[in-house]
């Protein structure tokens, strides 16, 4: 069975390639417009299961992955900044407080009707940081095209004090559910999940642990 990932996210196709299954590259189309009457982790959904949709009409036989994430204080969504302005605003608001990493993964197969969706949520705590600290991390531009203005797997990793949750979820695609999705469709990853979980080879990963804190 081909497996596609709907995503131009180099990270969304660094963290599938863990999970050693063969798959291709597409990119989704469509605007992810926030409806604000559904709630963070529905956004999510939805948009991951309309980024899955988006492809499917081109690879009919194949099965399509797709993922999103939100970033949310309380009900709150933080999306990409436009610009240096808004990433400096988002930062300080994010700064010394927790805030909510809603992922979630969408699978569809247009041949036999299958689309399964399931999410992943993470509470992440952000150091305290002063002024200089979030203009040196600016600087990096790592913030770039990064929801919430920071990217934990890189510079922005340091600005986490810990998190309760699933890492991969927080970089943007969670391995474990993303394994067992595939596996209810017939498509089973060679790699032993936990052991995977236990090396954790991805960048910034093994400073992270479920239910840590710093």
């Amino acid at each position: 069975m081909r497996l596609v990932l709907a995503s131009t996210s180099p990270r969304r196709k660094e963290l599938l390639a863990l999970l050693g299954i063969p798959f291709e590259i597409a990119a989704p189309t469509g605007s992810e417009e926030l409806d604000r009457l559904l709630s963070p982790p529905a956004r999510a959904r939805r948009f991951a299961e309309g980024k899955a949709r988006s492809c499917r009409a081109h690879v009919p036989d194949a099965l399509v992955l797709a993922s999103d994430t939100l970033i949310a204080i309380n009900d709150l969504v933080l999306g990409k900044p436009r610009d240096r302005e808004d990433a400096r605003g988002m930062l300080h608001r994010l700064q010394g407080r927790e805030h909510v990493i809603h992922t979630a993964v969408a699978v569809v197969r247009e041949t036999e009707g299958i689309c399964r969706v399931a999410g992943e949520s993470v509470r992440v705590q952000m150091r305290a940081m002063s002024s200089a600290d979030v203009e040196s991390y600016l600087d990096t531009e790592e913030w770039t095209g990064k929801a919430g203005a920071y990217a934990i797997q890189g510079a922005g990793g340091p600005l986490i004090q810990g998190i309760r949750g699933d890492f991969t979820a927080v970089v943007g695609l969670p391995l474990r559910v993303t394994a067992h999705l595939l596996q209810t469709c017939g498509l089973s990853s060679p790699i032993d999940i936990e052991r995977l979980y236990s090396h954790k080879p991805y960048p910034n990963w093994a400073p992270f642990s479920t239910g840590s804190q710093g």
